[in-house]
């Protein structure tokens, strides 16, 4: 077996090609198309390049086969939050054999050892955790776009290694054809009769106000979370315009209180469900053929992957809110049949709690893990979001 960096354009494209032989003739998977995945690993596209540095490899067998791939990196400003400094390790794809995985696996211990890095969780992305982020351990079923797909043999691999659980991620989903809990309306009823609360949606020419709106909201309610840093606007703008070809602005909504931003959820129509005839190859013709699918096929199925409440404004039913607005646009567009609620962290019991209140049933299980280098064994969990933030923010102030 031969480890081979990235370098070039051969290469690069050998990478992609590795998710491709892995998954011929497996009708769950979807390929990310092929200049999302390579916008990760460019400095100019990505803006994690600026805090961070990243590299990636190709494995071939003796036959120069193409049999695995991996990429390591790590994000500065998270790194030496934790308790060790840990890096990241992921887009992890290989053969079943465990030789050629462990391999892949020391080449970014390896890696990381050299740059003071004594961890690594994978598989993770060298970007924020909404996409590209975990193991799938159960739920092999057709993913959205973004959520993590691999064959069910990974998780040996892992927890061979050494790997440990760091977090575990649940995703529910949502059948639209069934009404919401009657008791849930109660309280969106009751939240949207204050009039100091409005509830606003998304709108494309006022982008660069509701970045900044989410901005305050984002860095208001995970401030208390564990390793928490700040999200920049640049990262926010940049997934944007990732976007913005198939964005509905009635699928992003805000809430302010008194004019000032308080909650947001953002949700997206799963474009996954476009994609699999391209087999990730977005040149020319492969625009076109999107472009002719789009308007020729329509989304049933919406991810909502990011929701956040300032602390202050917890425990109030602004989800409930939201949930309603949501639920009166969506009647008009009868087409959607399921919201993916994904996904939400053993460390997160309120967003779990949520889940549950409208009617969440669980769909898919994916699994953070985390190397620690130490030869002596050593477990770490993710600390829970504490249930109380609202009452600490009031101490706090």
């Amino acid at each position: 077996m031969q480890l081979i960096e990235v370098v070039d354009k051969r290469t690069a494209r050998q990478f992609r090609d590795v998710a491709r032989k892995i998954y011929k003739g497996d009708l769950n998977w979807v390929c990310t198309p092929d200049p999302v995945l390579e916008a990760i690993f460019n400095p100019a596209k990505n803006p994690f390049w600026t805090h961070g540095e990243a590299i990636r490899w190709i494995l071939v067998n003796d036959k120069q086969e193409l049999i695995g791939r991996v990429a390591a990196f790590i994000n500065t400003n998270k790194a030496f939050t934790f308790q060790q400094p840990t890096g990241g390790m992921g887009f992890f794809e290989c053969i079943d054999d465990q030789e050629a995985a462990f391999c892949l696996f020391n080449v970014c211990r390896d890696w990381l050892t050299g740059r003071g890095m004594q961890a690594m969780d994978g598989p993770v992305n060298f970007g924020e955790n909404d996409v590209f982020w975990g193991l799938l351990v159960e739920g092999f079923m057709p993913q959205s776009f973004g959520m993590q797909y691999n064959p069910p043999y990974y998780k040996a691999f892992f927890e061979a290694y050494g790997f440990s659980h760091y977090f575990e991620q649940v995703t529910n989903h949502l059948d639209l054809r069934k009404p919401f809990p009657e008791r849930f309306w109660k309280v969106a009823e009751w939240i949207r009769r204050k009039p100091e609360y409005s509830f606003v949606h998304f709108r494309k020419a006022d982008s660069m106000k509701f970045i900044m709106d989410m901005k305050t909201v984002y860095d208001a309610a995970w401030q208390f979370h564990e390793n928490f840093t700040p999200i920049e606007p640049d990262i926010l703008q940049k997934t944007l315009q990732q976007v913005y070809s198939f964005l509905d602005e009635e699928f992003i909504w805000f809430v302010y209180h008194d004019n000032a931003p308080v909650a947001f959820l953002v949700m997206l129509p799963d474009l996954n469900q476009m994609l699999g005839p391209l087999n990730g190859r977005l040149d020319w013709w492969g625009k076109l053929r999107l472009m002719y699918i789009l308007k020729t096929k329509k989304f049933t199925r919406a991810r909502i992957s990011i929701m956040g409440v300032s602390p202050q404004y917890q425990r109030m039913g602004l989800e409930a809110g939201i949930f309603w607005n949501m639920d009166q646009m969506m009647q008009h567009k009868p087409w959607y049949n399921e919201l993916e609620l994904s996904w939400v962290g053993d460390f997160n019991l309120k967003m779990r709690a949520l889940h549950e209140a409208v009617g969440g049933v669980f769909a898919k299980r994916h699994i953070t893990y985390r190397k620690i280098f130490s030869e002596i064994p050593v477990e770490q969990r993710s600390a829970f979001i504490p249930v109380d933030t609202k009452d600490q923010f009031i101490k706090g102030n």
